[in-house]
Parts: structure tokens; sequence; C-alpha cells
């Protein structure tokens, strides 16, 4: 019996507009991929690489461009040569393995030999005024880490609003490619003096070759520059951490390699999202089960969750239930 594809857009709203360095999100704007053999479904939910152009509706018109060798049952590996890394394939892929897991009455840790353990997210601090920077850190103060979205304004007056409203908990930030190896000279050393741990993407990919020979006070973490296995070699010397999301990876697939490669050649690990539902999250959990930062807070920014949701506690995340996906 021929499997059955379904594609649905999303939209969740936000609490509040979450402002990075190149853009503001008003909504998590995700697309679902459905795959059914007529007896159980598997999912998987993607919300695309916005910097790279991608939208619901190309991630859309991917996924329904191969949805007869969908519904042929196809298998993971075919579908690494069928689509590109990207949204489409990561919604397809997740929703292959959910199917795979559902269909062997196995559980996603069952399917690859893992043990599970709860996990520490980080919760992200949008780019706003100091003040409301302030107000939002102290409102999440349980957190025991805050990542912060830096790149517009001042980033030391930005961090000690931080410090201000939670003291006690660990700061990463991002800069979203906006920087250079100026802006690293003059802000390193006094923002590790605040007590920041790490900066991720601090300048563009197109230019990070420039970080060659520049010694960090503090870990460097390629986000934008780091997408698969590929890209590997390339920043060997230029960070030392690479964040692995799955919208960049094109599913959990492609992601399990890219940590594997990544820890062998040395690279410490993080793990990140583009916004979604738990349904998005769980996959990245898996991830996160090797990761020095954890990374998956999408649902927290969300007024809306989907059902199964993952629990969230002061900054800790339990094991999702095989009711949500996996």
């Amino acid at each position: 019996m021929p499997h059955t594809v379904t594609v649905i857009e999303k939209n969740w709203p936000l609490h509040k507009p979450f402002k990075i360095s190149r853009d503001v999100h008003l909504h998590s704007e995700t697309v679902v991929c459905e795959i059914s053999d007529g007896n159980v479904a598997g999912r998987g939910e993607a919300a695309g690489v916005s910097y790279a152009g991608e939208t619901q509706a190309s991630i859309r018109k991917q996924i329904e461009s191969i949805a007869r060798e969908i519904a042929s049952g196809i298998s993971r590996d075919e579908l690494q040569r069928l689509l590109p890394a990207g949204g489409a394939r990561n919604a397809v892929d997740c929703a292959l393995w959910d199917l795979e897991a559902k269909r062997s009455g196995k559980t996603i840790w069952q399917l690859i030999g893992w043990e599970p353990r709860p996990v520490t997210t980080v919760y992200t601090v949008g780019i706003d005024d100091a003040e409301n920077m302030r107000k939002d850190a102290e409102q999440h103060s349980d957190c025991p880490i805050i990542k912060v979205k830096v790149g517009i304004g001042d980033p030391l007056e930005q961090i000690s609003a931080i410090r201000a409203g939670a003291p006690g908990s660990a700061i990463v930030i991002d800069a979203n490619q906006a920087w250079t190896v100026a802006d690293l000279e003059q802000y390193a050393v006094p923002l590790k003096d605040l007590g920041v741990e790490m900066i991720e993407q601090p300048m563009s990919k197109s230019t990070d070759e420039a970080l060659r020979g520049y010694e960090s006070p503090l870990p460097l973490c390629a986000d934008e520059s780091c997408a698969t296995t590929a890209d590997l070699d390339r920043l060997a010397g230029l960070y030392s951490m690479v964040n692995i999301k799955l919208d960049k990876t094109g599913g959990l697939t492609e992601a399990l390699k890219l940590a594997d490669k990544a820890l062998d050649m040395g690279f410490e690990l993080m793990v990140g999202n583009m916004l979604g539902s738990s349904l998005a999250m769980a996959p990245s959990f898996v991830i996160a089960q090797r990761c020095r930062y954890v990374d998956i807070d999408g649902p927290l920014l969300q007024s809306e969750d989907c059902e199964h949701a993952m629990h969230y506690k002061h900054g800790v995340v339990d094991v999702f239930t095989p009711e949500l996906w996996g």
C-alpha cells in the first residue's frame, strides 16, 4: 500500500517580537510533513533556513516535488540524494524516523542505542533596549544559561543589563554574523569580564577566514558557517565549536553524522533551533545528548505549542514521550 504524504503550514504566535541582528520574527512559521502507511503516521516539523531564502512555500514545494517517491516508501539514505540540506529534507527525514519508530514499536533511543537524559537549554533574549533586555533576563533568571542576541547596539551595555537581571545565570551571546574581527578585539575581553562564556557566529560566513590566526579569549561557535559535514574541514582553526541545527543539516540523519565527525575532529558541540514547536525540538533533543550547549527553547518563545509538548522547568527539558515523536 503506498504511503500518504500530507504537508501542513503552521504559524505559531510568539509572546512578543523576537529581534536578531538581521530581522524580526512575529511568528514561528513552520511546515509539518506527515507520512502515513495506513496504520501509523510519522511527523516532522521544520522552519527552514531563512537567511538562505527558505520559506514555508519553498519548503512545501520541495516536499511536494518528491511526494511520489516518498509515497513509494523511500529510505532516509535515498532521501539524502533526492533533496539538498534544508528545511524540506529536515521535515521529511524526521517524519521517516518517527514512522520507523512507530512501525517497529521501538523508541528513537532504542533505534540508535542511546540512553536519554534530561538536558538544560538556554533561554534566548532578543535584541531590545537595555532595560527591556534586563527585564526579560530577570523574568527568566531561574534558567541556568541565558543566550543573548547582539549585533545592534552596544553589547557591553546589553550584557551588563542581562547580568543585572540574571546575576546567577551563565551567558552566551550570538551576533548572527554582524561583527568583524575589530569588534571581537574590542569587545571579547570586557564581555568575558562580564561573565560571557562563548560567542556564536560573530562574523559573516563569507569573511570568517579572517579568524584564522586570531586568538580569541572566548570560545567561538560556528552557526551560519556550519550546515553539514562538508563544512567542517574549512572551519578547523577558525572555530572551536559548531552549532548543529536540523534545518541546516536537513534532518537528524545528517545531524548525527555531523556530530560524529565534529567530535572526531576536536570540535565541541552546540545544538540550536530556528524556532518551532516541541515537534521540531524533539529530534534536536537527540543531538542535545552530546552537546556542551543546548538551545532548544523555541516553544518557550511561543504562546502556543503542539500536543504532547515537551516539559520545560527552570531551563531543564525532560525526555519527551513517544506520543510526541520518535
